[in-house]
């Protein structure tokens, strides 16, 4: 009898140990800040699809003056980046949460949207319009704009 206990409890061990080995790593989301979204990202869906072939879109961000540059080619020829900086602000609404706006330099104006931050990790972020929630971005992390591309 303590034979079938003891093989009982062996057993029971093993499960736990393997059951523990197959946890879903948890995802720690960050609060949008300057700090937190400041970097250099990369537009690699929108609206679920990935960009077309040859198609680019980098945001670098910097947090101390809240400026942004944005290098990308949607409305250029392909090896010619239009770019284009400004500022940027983040601020809280009680409903949607982290907005994200900016404004151009050189008289271009506000942004055409004004977009709630979601799921903003170390590595990646949602962008999605205030005014139209089925216009969605989603950016990751780069560790540095392709020198072509910022020349």
């Amino acid at each position: 009898m303590n034979r079938i206990k003891s093989m009982i409890v062996v057993f029971a061990a093993a499960l736990l140990a393997v059951s523990c080995d197959k946890e879903t790593p948890v995802v720690e989301y960050l609060d949008v800040t300057p700090n937190n979204i400041s970097g250099q990202w990369q537009l690699v869906k929108w609206n679920g699809s990935d960009l077309s072939e040859g198609s680019y879109f980098y945001m670098d961000l910097v947090r101390k003056e809240t400026k942004f540059t944005i290098y990308q080619n949607f409305d250029s020829m392909a090896d010619m980046p239009h770019v284009v900086t400004g500022e940027f602000s983040i601020e809280t609404d009680a409903e949607l949460g982290a907005v994200i706006s900016g404004m151009y330099d050189h008289d271009e104006g506000f942004w055409a949207h004004k977009y709630i931050v979601r799921n903003l990790t170390k590595d990646s972020m949602e962008w999605i319009a205030s005014d139209d929630p089925s216009f969605v971005q989603e950016f990751v992390r780069v560790s540095e704009i392709p020198t072509s591309i910022k020349q």
